[in-house]
């Protein structure tokens, strides 16, 4: 096996992957102190790791914070004053949703469980968007008793049901048409959502008719579009294309003589995760002015990834080290696994993986496969990754897993949801503690007739003396 130095640069025989040194230099939340190890903010990790076992989630208040003031202050410079909206789905605890609606973000909700999450965190109805592609009575009669600030309705149907419940309850539903312009956004298929044969939103040459339906139907308050065209988009051009298409489309509604306000640009907004350049939120803003900032229109942006993907890391033990087979790379076994962080297993995703320790950071690095312990082949959270060699107790860092990482836990194998900690510069806490085993079951019920069935002769749970071996002298 080619081996090299984890701190030095990368060298042919490993592709592309960055060097530690290289993963940590892009994220200055992180550091590697000589003596304490992998630092977030001012917090060792391995003190978390200690003292609330592993796997466990670690999220930086701080990071988390200094990423929504970037792009506050993108979008102020540009001059468009846009309201953000926060992409719940991206992480729904109550403390990120806490810590981002108290620096002035709204919410981007597609759940009533959301909706009712975003509440409990104290973000107020008139500051969230109820957005996605099938939105049940209950859930849109929800967002009316609440006189939430916007629903984005994404079909012709949706739109016919939602006015028929405003009527019936009394209570007038502000709408915006989410539109699909059919714009590739250059990345992974299964996070596309603007492309035609995708799922979302309105036929594009559908929308200016529907939009003029939606001003004559009763309960319906027709203020604009809503665009998104997927996730993790990394180059500008994308965006601009989609607005671009946006803006047309509210020059031709104006013309007829419908009342536009406001375009909902959605999210998208990427991040580095390999060694790509992180998107940027001045290109963002500056497509959006390009495009709409002549219009005159109230405007929302939805940003979920780019906020908190890079604030949280998954800390995870080495279980143990099995070799392969002969010229092969070994399997690094970790205790965190694919029920735990899904998106390697479904989206092929590239995490960064940084030991804890200093000595581990420097060890020279050679190809290893990091894998989980649950039972599928799908567990596998990297293959040929240059590592340090890792003992097992050794303690690594999975990077850039705030979003769509403990939000789409599960409790396969029945193994139980990880404990989840709060960095805040140099105080840490406990947020969420380890899931106890027995909560995994504690709701399901085993009907009467089968308790029966424990009391007749011969059932399989019964020792009978008769089955027994007998006693020898």
């Amino acid at each position: 096996m080619p081996v090299r130095s984890a701190l030095t640069h990368a060298s042919p025989a490993f592709g592309t992957d960055p060097t530690v040194a290289e993963l940590l230099a892009a994220r200055p939340h992180l550091r590697m102190h000589a003596i304490d190890g992998l630092m977030l903010e001012q917090v060792p990790l391995d003190s978390i790791a200690a003292a609330l076992g592993t796997p466990v989630w670690v999220t930086g208040a701080a990071t988390l914070r200094a990423r929504y003031h970037r792009l506050r202050s993108a979008l102020d410079d540009a001059g468009l004053g846009a309201r953000i909206h926060y992409a719940v789905k991206a992480n729904d605890h109550l403390v990120i949703l806490r810590i981002l609606g108290a620096e002035g973000a709204g919410a981007d909700v597609v759940s009533a469980g959301e909706l009712r999450r975003a509440i409990a965190a104290g973000i107020l109805p008139s500051r969230i968007v109820f957005s996605g592609v099938g939105k049940s009575d209950d859930e849109l009669g929800l967002a009316l008793s609440l006189s939430i600030s916007q629903i984005n309705v994404e079909s012709r149907e949706e739109l016919e049901r939602l006015s028929s419940l405003s009527v019936a309850c009394g209570r007038p539903a502000r709408v915006a048409l989410r539109v699909n312009p059919d714009i590739d956004a250059g990345t992974h298929a299964k996070i596309t959502t603007g492309l035609a044969d995708n799922k979302f939103g309105i036929a594009w040459g559908e929308a200016a008719a529907l939009y003029a339906r939606a001003t004559r139907l009763p309960g319906i308050d027709a203020v604009g579009f809503a665009v998104h065209i997927g996730s993790q988009i990394i180059d500008p051009a994308p965006f601009r294309a989609a607005y671009g298409r946006v803006a047309d489309l509210v020059r031709e509604v104006r013309a007829s003589g419908c009342r536009v306000s406001l375009v909902d640009c959605g999210g998208g907004l990427g991040i580095g995760y390999r060694n790509e350049s992180e998107g940027s939120p001045r290109a963002l803003a500056h497509a959006i002015r390009e495009t709409l900032g002549g219009l005159g229109l109230e405007l929302v942006v939805e940003p979920g990834r780019w906020l908190v993907a890079p604030a949280g890391v998954l800390l995870s033990r080495v279980l143990l080290v099995k070799q392969g087979a002969a010229g092969s790379a070994p399997f690094v076994v970790l205790d965190a696994a694919m029920n735990d962080l899904l998106r390697p297993s479904l989206y092929e995703a590239w995490h960064g993986v940084v030991p804890l320790s200093p000595r581990d950071a420097i060890g020279p690095a050679s190809a290893a496969h990091l894998v989980g312990p649950v039972c599928e082949t799908g567990d596998t959270f990297a293959r040929d990754r240059p590592m340090p060699a890792l003992q097992a107790g050794a303690r690594v860092a999975i990077l850039d897993t705030g979003a769509y990482g403990a939000v789409m836990s599960s409790t396969y194998n029945a193994r139980p949801l990880a404990a989840q900690a709060l960095v805040d510069g140099a105080r840490w806490t406990t947020i969420r503690a380890r899931q106890p085993v027995e909560q995994l079951w504690a709701g399901e019920v085993v009907p009467d007739w089968l308790e029966a069935d424990r009391s007749r002769p011969g059932y399989p749970g019964e020792v009978h003396p008769a089955r027994t071996t007998p006693k020898t002298t």
